[in-house]
């Protein structure tokens, strides 16, 4: 698979000259409903010989319109996953490019005729397109499915409906997933991703309090507006010396007067240093909320109690594991 950022590194690329099969959206989380969309977009694109593109924004849309406007309180939903990981899925799922589109107050301004003409059919040679019946595009959110399936019919391009996918009578989305977790319901949540829902990212130093109570933990950033779970999770840890159980907090760290979201995970039996390495932290169950405490060895107590409760999770459970 091929990245291409943006459509100034498409100019002068031969291998669109004969078109190619399309796609546009989020696909956060890249789950079991994106990945049906995505079955029949390498279809087409095998049916046609042509390549299979996905266009993805950054930021996406609603981030960039609540940002500009100043209201990060409702808007925008949590991300399921950073573009790398997003990357990675798509990958998985076989197609052979991603247009990652940098979405600004200019691109924003398109008219949903500019979308068309000058995007899908001018750079792109778009012969097949697949979106959702509820897609909008172009300044004002002008442009819906019917004006592309208009505009297929006179310039040349196939449209089509990217089909719901149901799970027990609901529409798999992201939305649910955001739901889903935000309950703790981190079983549902697996079953409409295809596999527990997963945080992945380097290890970075933080400031080694956890060790000073016994509990050394591997630190990710969580560079996000907002995070889709928060508290103390049993958890399994993907790291390059295997797969190890684990307990992991999500949140600001209330005790020391945190202010950042930051992902802390405490591996059992886990003697590496793994600084600077990639990991991939699996949630599987929530043990608690995040609460501030008095002092560290309350924090420590509190620590050892959800340690034994991880412990007695993994002992009583097998978890299905969809790793890489």
């Amino acid at each position: 698979m091929q990245l291409v950022r943006g459509f100034h590194n498409l100019a002068n690329n031969p291998i669109f000259q004969q078109g190619c099969a399309l796609s546009i959206g989020n696909f956060d989380g890249v789950h079991l409903g994106h990945q049906n969309i995505l079955a029949r977009l390498n279809e087409k694109a095998k049916a046609l010989n042509l390549p299979s593109v996905v266009m993805v924004f950054e930021p996406q849309p609603r981030e960039f319109f609540a940002k500009k406007s100043g209201n990060l309180t409702a808007n925008p939903p949590a991300r399921l996953m950073r573009l790398r990981d997003k990357l990675k899925y798509l990958e998985k799922a076989g197609v052979d490019f991603v247009l990652c589109v940098r979405f600004s107050a200019q691109f924003a301004k398109l008219t949903a005729h500019e979308f068309i003409e000058k995007l899908l059919v001018e750079r792109l040679n778009v012969r097949y397109l697949s979106v959702g019946d509820d897609f909008h595009f172009g300044s004002d959110r002008s442009g819906n499915y019917q004006t592309l399936l208009n505009a297929g019919k006179t310039l040349g391009f196939e449209v089509e409906e990217s089909h719901t996918h149901s799970f027990e009578s609901e529409r798999i989305s992201s939305s649910l997933i955001r739901e889903a977790l935000s309950k703790d319901e981190l079983t549902l949540a697996a079953k409409l991703l295809g596999k527990p829902y997963s945080i992945a990212g380097r290890v970075a130093h933080g400031n080694k309090l956890g060790r000073t109570i016994g509990f050394p933990t591997a630190n990710i950033m969580l560079n996000r507006l907002v995070t889709p779970l928060q508290g103390v999770y049993a958890v399994k840890i993907e790291t390059k010396y295997g797969i190890y159980s684990g307990i992991a907090n999500v949140g600001n760290r209330p005790t020391i007067n945190g202010t950042k979201p930051l992902l802390e995970v405490h591996l059992f039996d886990f003697n590496h240093s793994i600084y600077g390495q990639a990991i991939e932290v699996l949630f599987l169950k929530k043990i608690r909320a995040e609460i501030k405490f008095a002092s560290f060895n309350e924090l420590r107590q509190q620590i050892e109690q959800d340690r034994e409760q991880a412990v007695r999770f993994f002992r009583g459970n097998d978890p299905v594991l969809f790793l890489d």
